[in-house]
């Protein structure tokens, strides 16, 4: 495909861990950059939150595409404080971090997630929170917030079961067990299965057919489609982020984290 590279000064330009490029084909990808695991907090969400007002601007841009650079589409928020995440008080971050995610809810741009490696945690509710989802046999997707002690978060109460239904949703959110591109292919959590090298460009080409329909009756067909969802996430997220208050004082969130730092299976006590 061939982009466009955004003159100096443009306001798509300057981004510290997104490039946007705008191809000749009415999507735009926008690209999180914080290899391997592209771990977030607040600033990169609204990064993207930026990016996506930006390109609502330009009319040439009719769909976008979210995708990230290295091992995993995104390992979920940074609990350990790789990142710099670690560095803000838990409650501070936690409403600054879905004040910014449900910027990505009100935008008027379909998106498609190209999700490849692993989409864990809020990186789950990351992907969920665009349109339509690509993977791959070897994509990697769970809520894994039970194995941390800890309630999910990121609008997962309201966009999970939409997608796969309540029964399925609660098993995902419960166990938080992994399932690979195929189960989330045949439950519909993802939308369309492409070969592992291939998640991009397939989820460039679903941009790509619905760049081609026409972009009043696209975004007349979203609001119909979406419009209580802003809204529901702003509720779920209010909850979920009362919920992690609580938990995260507790024992069994401490352990949690302590076992995902040393990778072992964590030992759970109630309390």
């Amino acid at each position: 495909m061939v982009a466009e590279t955004p003159p100096q000064g443009d306001e798509l330009a300057g981004f510290e861990d997104i490039t946007v490029d705008v191809l000749a084909n009415g999507v735009s990808v926008v690209e999180i950059r914080r290899p391997p695991n592209n771990f977030f907090d607040a600033d990169l969400i609204n990064a993207i939150a930026d990016a996506l007002t930006a390109l609502e601007g330009r009319q040439q841009v009719r769909a976008v595409v979210l995708a990230s650079e290295g091992k995993h589409f995104c390992a979920g928020a940074d609990f350990v404080g790789t990142s710099g995440a670690g560095d803000i008080d838990a409650e501070e971050g936690a409403r600054a971090l879905y004040s910014a995610a449900l910027r990505l809810f009100k935008s008027r741009l379909p998106i498609v997630a190209a999700v490849h490696g692993a989409a864990v945690g809020g990186g789950l509710g990351l992907a969920l929170a665009a349109d339509f989802r690509v993977a791959g046999p070897a994509s990697r997707l769970c809520a894994n917030f039970s194995r941390l002690g800890l309630h999910h978060g990121f609008g997962l109460t309201e966009t999970l079961p939409r997608v796969v239904g309540q029964q399925r949703a609660l098993d995902l959110l419960v166990t938080g067990r992994r399932i690979d591109g195929q189960e989330a292919h045949r439950i519909g959590l993802v939308d369309r299965l492409a070969e592992d090298d291939e998640i991009r460009s397939s989820a460039i080409q679903l941009a790509e057919e619905i760049a081609t329909a026409a972009p009043l009756a696209v975004r007349s067909i979203r609001q119909t489609m979406r419009s209580d969802l802003a809204k529901a996430v702003e509720r779920a997220t209010e909850h979920e982020r009362s919920e992690q208050a609580i938990l995260r004082a507790t024992a069994d969130f401490a352990e949690g984290i302590r076992a995902a730092a040393e990778r072992r299976v964590p030992v759970f006590v109630a309390r």
